[in-house]
């Protein structure tokens, strides 16, 4: 039994009302006057006794897939070559279902767009399991995908370039701190590439990119470098004063986050050389150096 707001009765006039799915009635919670009857329920007709019992009985699939090129909603003949009774059928049926699976195959995606959308979701399934990718970041990056295709903007371009493209998009758009650098080891595609592909994507299906803050990187790479919770205080600290002293403005976000950990450390004597942070942040040492003047001025300035 269920108390549900629908209506005042009209009787006594209270709100409070009863639904009762077993005899299909609404009726008052207080004269118990019955308001209504004959209520379709909508669950099952059914009944299960436990969760292996349930999933056997249960005739829906799975929710819609935007990672999957067909959303999930295409059918498969199935390969267990049995009836409905569980037998096994003969040898000349099994040749005919041989033979019609093997056609389904081929007639189910006829056109390129199709064909080049399923590679697309192959790759993104392949690279999500590398890049440790989150369900929501996958999710966007597949939507973004499909747009690309209904836009006809992978015809002449590369697939791979366009799929890391759009898993660049994803982390810029839900601030996770990965770089073009976390491609490398991944797909053979120069960084340039993969940033013009980012930008004409972002142009052609408006997709609005917020500016990103370097401090996103801090946790990542003193992590990596081993840094105590002390130094990462201090790299955020000397970020709130670069960006309140205006600059951060038209900076590399990876190198300024890598010369604050570096000014952080020589502040709270965690001291680590310059090409120990180069070498894990994948930023030259000079960039390094030349962040590095301006923050420590900053630094004993406050």
């Amino acid at each position: 039994m269920l108390k549900k707001k629908i209506e005042t009765c009209p009787e006594c006039g209270n709100d409070v009302l009863i639904s009762d799915n077993i005899r299909g009635e609404i009726s008052c919670n207080v004269c118990r006057l019955v308001l209504s009857q004959r209520i379709v329920d909508p669950g099952p007709e059914w009944r299960a006794f436990t969760s292996e019992e349930a999933k056997n009985k249960i005739r829906v699939d799975s929710p819609i897939n935007l990672t999957l090129y067909d959303k999930g909603l295409s059918t498969s003949i199935d390969r267990k070559n049995k009836d409905a009774f569980g037998k096994s059928i003969n040898p000349q049926t099994m040749s005919d279902f041989h033979r019609l699976r093997k056609w389904h195959t081929r007639t189910r995606r006829i056109k390129s767009a199709e064909k080049n959308l399923a590679y697309a979701m192959s790759q993104l399934d392949r690279l999500a399991s590398q890049l440790k990718m989150s369900k929501d970041s996958k999710i966007f990056t597949a939507y973004i995908l499909r747009k690309a295709v209904n836009k006809k903007l992978t015809v002449g371009r590369s697939i791979e370039a366009l799929l890391l493209a759009a898993i660049y998009i994803s982390w810029k758009s839900y601030n996770i701190p990965k770089t073009f650098e976390d491609f490398n080891d991944l797909l053979p595609i120069p960084k340039i590439k993969i940033s013009r592909y980012s930008r004409l994507l972002s142009k052609e299906l408006n997709i609005k990119i917020g500016v990103s803050s370097p401090m996103i990187y801090i946790s990542r790479f003193c992590t990596e470098l081993n840094l105590s919770g002390k130094v990462q205080n201090r790299a955020f600290e000397l970020l709130k004063l670069a960006e309140k002293d205006g600059f951060l403005i038209g900076k590399s976000h990876i190198g300024i986050a890598g010369a604050a950990i570096y000014t952080a450390t020589l502040l709270e004597g965690e001291r680590r050389s310059q090409r120990e942070i180069s070498l894990a942040i994948k930023v030259t040492e000079p960039t390094l150096r030349k962040y590095y003047k301006k923050l420590i001025r900053l630094a004993k300035q406050a």
